[in-house]
């Protein structure tokens, strides 16, 4: 029988392949195990479409949690809409801090001393129509 280096080459991708597949999956397991310990009454959650919360209930038996959007707003979802589990922001200073009001008006008035900066996240600018491009002009050459 002859030696073949390409069967040994499959054979090492197919090895790989599935050491990775494992990792993953215990990776995922583990992170859903995390994130079941963090969600109990009182953390502030994510649903899958969008929405934060506070959780108000969990019934375990019927796998349903009852979340308060707003004061005295509640919606009652099954457990596995809840997507991520919302941490509170770190007390160290950020880098960018949001512009406020008085500074924002400054900056619209066009003084000379203020810095320009690019829009902030979530703020609406306005777009350029598109320029088009000039095309030949048809007909036969002469």
């Amino acid at each position: 029988m002859n030696f073949d280096p390409t069967l040994l080459l499959m054979g090492a991708v197919l090895v790989v392949l599935i050491i990775f597949m494992v990792r993953n999956s215990r990776k995922r397991r583990r992170d859903a195990a995390d994130m079941q310990e963090k969600v109990k009454v009182g953390a502030e959650v994510m649903t899958n479409f969008g929405v934060y919360a506070r959780i108000k209930m969990i019934d375990d038996s019927e796998n349903k949690v009852i979340l308060e959007t707003a004061p005295g707003q509640t919606l009652t979802v099954h457990r596995q809409v809840i997507s991520r589990v919302v941490e509170a922001p770190s007390s160290a200073p950020t880098k960018a801090a949001p512009a406020s009001k008085a500074s924002t008006q400054t900056k619209s008035a066009g003084s000379s001393n203020a810095v320009s900066s690019g829009p902030q996240y979530g703020e609406r600018v306005a777009k350029a129509a598109p320029k088009r491009a000039k095309r030949p002009a048809s007909g036969t050459g002469s």
